[in-house]
């Protein structure tokens, strides 16, 4: 999993901003809103099992910030995962801002559709955290749950892939399941996990090669 860490002035990293900013684009001229409607709309229409629901509520809550540097501080207590978990805190911080400060930017409404299935046992968190700005709690792109997800997935799989070298990519599926959830509990468009997950990507690539995150093989083999 080498070619998933990155430099800031490497081919991957431009065309991942040039990714990124086409998306963005697409989101803020409205050409993806009738596509993003008819996503949530169905999936509006189709929750109410109430196993399903409790599941996806919970995968959802996983994704949570304050969850996730749980996670994080956990990794750095313990002495052979400190450099992941110095990685994890840094790119869960730098991606719940860098999400939020793009959401006031944008300015783009969550969905606004009456979720119709199991109550929640927990409050849907929204975590949107970026000062001096209004409304950012109500904005919908890019994802921060889709940009934490896919930090996590690159971060952990990395670190595994040496161990694990194909079960390492099970890892992938975490973000793909935050996804999904966003989009079921009505809290986010296809296009905002989308452009989340692009961002998870570019922070994860580039910071886990600035950490120096491949070192922990070296420690592995002495």
């Amino acid at each position: 999993m080498q070619n998933w860490l990155f430099d800031i002035r490497s081919r991957s990293f431009v065309l991942l901003t040039i990714l990124f900013l086409i998306l963005t684009g697409l989101v803020y001229s409205g050409i993806t809103e009738s596509f993003d409607q008819s996503i949530v709309s169905f999936f509006s229409q189709n929750v109410g099992n109430p196993t399903l629901d409790i599941i996806m509520q919970y995968v959802t809550e996983s994704g949570d910030v304050f969850n996730m540097l749980v996670f994080g501080i956990v990794m750095l207590i313990i002495p052979k995962t400190r450099r992941i978990g110095i990685t994890l805190m840094i790119l869960i911080v730098l991606s719940t801002l860098l999400t939020g400060y793009i959401k006031c930017g944008i300015d783009r409404d969550r969905p606004d559709f009456d979720y119709e299935g199991v109550e929640f046992p927990v409050e849907i968190s929204r975590d949107t955290f970026a000062l001096f700005c209004e409304g950012g709690f109500d904005a919908s792109y890019p994802s921060g749950h889709a940009a934490r997800a896919m930090i996590f997935g690159i971060i952990l799989g990395y670190a595994l892939s040496e161990r694990f070298p194909r079960g390492a990519y099970l890892l992938f599926l975490y973000p793909v399941m935050i996804s999904l959830s966003r989009i079921y509990v009505l809290q986010h468009y296809p296009m905002d996990v989308i452009g989340g997950t692009v961002i998870g990507i570019m922070l994860a690539g580039v910071m886990a090669n600035r950490t120096k995150l491949y070192k922990i093989f070296d420690k592995s083999k002495t």
